[in-house]
């Protein structure tokens, strides 16, 4: 097997990421958390801090003499005895070791990944620390199984021809389907990497593509067959920095998978935990950039993905539980599928399924999930996401590589028939919808089998999560001030204030930071005899 290229930085480049981690690390790192709603989930669930969850790191060596590429328990605030270590030279349950020495790129992955005080999972059950090389050639190729259903890869192989990316994607694929790993890895840092394109292991399917948002990193599509990625950004302590932008999102899968697992989301943790129902639960509670944009045949941004990463939405749509699809039909190859006229309805506005499609390319299977979009407001403006994700599957032999399933997302206006929106990407095994502005009504969300002659099986098991969502900003007079509040979900909304409705003048100059108490944020403001409005927005970071 290939052995993948190690880091493209300049020794002054690794030196200034080094200074910043180092001085400003802790300090950001606290503010990231506050960012991607992972202190908001933690004000308002228990204990959610990847509790019995295993996770593996790999990393690539920073010097080959002596080999530098572990994890400094101390330095992440872990016992030591959580530790396991493993490259070509063997393994050993001890640190320090004679594998290899003390990497600070690793620490601070770990930080961000698993870290005390300032990680996401920071009650992991246990961490695998792999030399990259050795795990993707012994381990991952080898279809070795860990047994950690989380794998963080803040390293890349570099600029691949693409008959090696795809085996190294087919590798990844294999393993995440008959494993059940989910492998998040880093985009690459843009021209810093010699290609501003995604690069391996973050072009494969099953895993999730990590970039870095406000920072230098590398955009989709895909060399080989012109795929989304990245599939979600996140911030980093440093710019170019996917390396540790790629850790909170490992760190908020293994944080999700726990809720599942322990019963948030239902009593279907099986369901509720797959890495299938995790990578559709964080790519739908992503908040998107101003400028955030995709198309029909191409579901996801090519710069962020679904979005800035947010944990709190994420589980907010998982602790809606799992609801079924309310009807399924079949139509015949190319023929419509509108609304059925069911009478049925999905109680749940944000939630999701993980539930199976058919389709042989000559009849096409529909499930259909209807909702009825309200919040009592006539006038109410929501915004609708919805994503479905599913596996490519594992190969017979290292000599076929399977494509996917042809899956596709639409969304009808029940009442008129009306295509709404749609994702029908034919390469892609993410669909996602994005409708910012929809009417109160009845909808129709379908997930549609396709099938085809290349496919690898009629039926497919996919993950679907979704959010309906219009928050309401309240406006309540106390004395000589105005108190504006809004609920916690969907979290990265900010209030923005005018004296003039016919300006584009909105703006938070002048208001004070929000408070957050039982569930709802809250904003005091003097009451004054000159007009003033207000508007919930969702910034652009």
């Amino acid at each position: 097997m290939r052995q993948k290229n190690r880091y493209f930085f300049s020794s002054f480049i690794l030196t200034f990421i080094l200074f910043i981690a180092i001085f400003v690390g802790t300090t950001v790192r606290g503010q990231d958390l506050n960012v991607i709603g992972v202190t908001l989930l933690r004000a308002m669930t228990t204990n959610l801090d990847g509790t019995g969850i295993r996770l593996a790191q790999a990393e690539a060596e920073l010097s080959t003499n002596p080999p530098t590429w572990e994890v400094n328990p101390a330095n992440v605030g872990r016992d030591a005895s959580l530790f396991y270590y493993a490259s070509s030279a063997g393994s050993s349950s001890t640190y320090t070791n004679s594998l290899g020495t003390n990497s600070w790129h690793a620490d601070h992955v770990g930080n961000n990944y698993y870290g005390i005080p300032d990680g996401v999972a920071t009650n992991a059950a246990h961490i695998d620390n792999f030399e990259a090389d050795y795990f993707y050639n012994s381990i991952v190729a080898g279809s070795v199984n860990i047994g950690d259903p989380v794998a963080n890869q803040s390293f890349i192989f570099g600029t691949e021809p693409l008959s090696t990316q795809q085996e190294i994607d087919s590798a990844y694929d294999n393993y995440a389907d008959n494993h059940k790993t989910l492998f998040v890895s880093g985009a690459g840092n843009g021209y810093l990497s010699g290609s501003v394109y995604v690069t391996p292991a973050g072009t494969c399917y099953n895993g999730i593509c990590v970039g870095v948002y406000g920072g230098t990193s590398s955009i989709g599509p895909t060399p080989d067959n012109g795929r989304c990625k990245p599939d979600i950004t996140a911030p980093s302590i440093s710019s170019p920095g996917t390396s540790f932008s790629t850790p909170y999102v490992s760190g908020t899968a293994a944080v999700l998978m726990q809720a599942g697992l322990r019963g948030d989301g239902g009593t279907d943790t099986n369901s509720a935990s797959d890495i299938r129902m995790v990578k559709a639960l964080l790519l739908n509670g992503a908040v998107k950039p101003a400028d955030w944009t995709n198309a029909t045949f191409s579901p996801l941004d090519l710069r962020y993905g679904s979005g800035m990463l947010n944990a709190y939405n994420s589980y907010k749509q998982l602790a809606g539980g799992k609801h079924a699809y309310i009807v399924s039909t079949s139509t015949s190859s190319g023929g419509s599928h509108p609304p059925t006229g069911a009478t049925g309805t999905v109680n749940s506005l944000n939630a999701w399924d993980f539930n199976s499609v058919s389709g042989n390319g000559t009849t096409y299977g529909v499930n259909h999930y209807y909702f009825n979009v309200t919040n009592g407001m006539s006038n109410a403006v929501f915004t609708a996401t919805a994503t479905l994700v599913w596996n490519r599957p594992a190969s017979p032999s290292d000599t076929i590589h399977y494509a996917i399933n042809n899956l596709s997302l639409f969304l009808y206006n029940a009442a008129n028939s009306n295509l709404v929106m749609v994702s029908t990407s034919m390469v892609d095994n993410v669909q996602q919808i994005f409708v910012p502005h929809l009417t109160p009504g009845r909808y129709d969300l379908q997930v549609l089998n396709a099938g085809g002659s290349t496919i690898p099986s009629t039926s497919e098991t996919y993950a679907l999560a979704w959010a309906f969502t219009a928050p309401k900003l309240t406006v309540t007079k106390s004395g000589g001030n105005v108190i504006l509040s809004w609920p916690a979900y969907p979290a990265g909304l900010e209030v923005v204030s005018t004296t003039d409705l016919t300006s584009s003048s909105w703006s938070t100059g002048g208001l004070p930071s929000s408070s957050f108490a039982n569930g709802t944020n809250s904003i005091t403001v003097p009451a004054t005899a000159s007009a003033q409005f207000f508007r919930l927005y969702e910034p652009n970071f």
